[in-house]
């Protein structure tokens, strides 16, 4: 968004720098999760694109690890189609050891043995969260659901969160990840669609100046209108970055629906199949 536009409309910081906005859904997901990663469980936690998976899962590593009962692991790796088990596992080397520098055993039978007694070691469940995870290839799958039985064989406890689209979740149905998917519990965000006027509103009031009022830039009819055409979070930032920036352009101010529909509708034609082949792909 143009800062020029940010400014004749009160906005203090980019849609994208907004605070976490926690439905009851995410409460109760977050709720869940608390009580079951102890327990050395696979999660699959899904999420059509732009639902706020990432986000998601980076509110619950902050409140796992300021809470210290479990240990949090992660790759850090860019490269998510390239992430394979050994990747992980060193992930876990690391996370738990808390050293960068761990020389992680070459050998399999070596790493995991060292892997099971780290974790033992540590008197902590370790929790291991995957993103991208609808990338990841069936026999790493596997892998990791293995490996959570080799730590399990050594009085550890080892859960795994896969965070991914929906075809992680229809991949698990599938008859050659029996083995996987009836071990997976399976979690949905997509629950948290229908609150979208409810996000406008609290996106607005998070990222613009304390005098302005929703009703300022946008008016009722127009967030109706939006709610009801888009489907998740990431929808309501680009096409409200695009709305904002026309009003500017032609002097509008608040936006009204017949702006929208002249503006956005388009646009909504031309990213909803994109969207959508993203998640079933």
């Amino acid at each position: 968004m143009q800062i020029e536009v940010m400014e004749h409309f009160g906005i203090k910081k980019y849609f994208r720098d907004a605070d976490f906005f926690e439905t009851e859904t995410a409460k109760r997901l977050f709720r869940q999760l608390k009580k079951i990663i102890p327990e050395g469980q696979l999660i699959a936690l899904t999420g059509v694109v732009g639902i706020g998976k990432t986000t998601y899962l980076e509110r619950i590593q902050k409140q796992l690890n300021s809470e210290k009962k479990v240990i949090v692991a992660k790759s850090l790796s860019v490269e998510k189609s390239k992430t394979n088990l050994t990747t992980l596992i060193t992930a876990l080397f690391y996370d738990v050891s808390r050293d960068n520098d761990y020389k992680v055993p070459k050998l399999g039978e070596k790493r995991e043995r060292d892997l099971r007694d780290l974790i033992k070691d540590c008197k902590k469940p370790v929790v291991l969260f995957v993103d991208e995870a609808h990338d990841l290839h069936h026999k790493t799958l596997t892998g990791l659901k293995r490996l959570m039985e080799v730590i399990r064989d050594g009085d550890g406890r080892l859960s795994i969160v896969l965070a991914g689209h929906p075809k992680l979740r229809n991949d698990l149905k599938s008859p050659t990840m029996e083995e996987v998917g009836f071990r997976t519990i399976n979690m949905s965000l997509d629950a948290s669609q229908g609150v979208l006027k409810d996000y406008i509103k609290w996106l607005l009031n998070d990222c613009t100046n304390d005098k302005v009022k929703s009703a300022d830039i946008i008016e009722d009819q127009a967030m109706d209108y939006l709610a009801e055409r888009l489907t998740t979070p990431l929808q309501v930032e680009q096409h409200l970055t695009a709305a904002l920036e026309e009003a500017f352009n032609i002097g509008v101010k608040p936006i009204t629906v017949d702006l929208l529909t002249e503006t956005l509708s388009r646009r909504i034609d031309e990213v909803e199949p994109t969207l959508i082949n993203l998640s079933s792909g």
